[in-house]
C-alpha cells in the first residue's frame, strides 16, 4: 500500500496546529488523535476546512 493510500490519522497539538500522522505509527507526545482518518490525502482535504487560522492558539488568545 503507498503512503498516499495507507491509513493516516489527523492530529492536533496543545496550539491548535494539525498534522497528518500514519495510523501505524504511535502519536507523539504531545499530540492527539482528532477522531478524522482516512487516505493521507483526505486527512489534508479535512485539515484544510477545519484549520482556517494558522495561527497557534497562544498568539490568537
Amino acid at each position: 500500500m503507498s503512503e498516499h493510500s495507507s491509513a493516516h490519522t489527523v492530529v492536533v497539538n496543545h496550539e491548535e496546529q494539525y498534522s497528518v500522522w500514519p495510523v501505524r505509527v504511535p502519536v507523539p507526545q504531545g499530540w492527539r488523535e482528532t477522531g478524522y482518518r482516512g487516505t493521507r490525502s483526505e486527512c489534508l482535504e479535512h485539515i484544510r476546512s477545519v484549520w482556517t487560522d494558522l495561527r497557534p492558539l497562544s498568539i490568537r488568545q
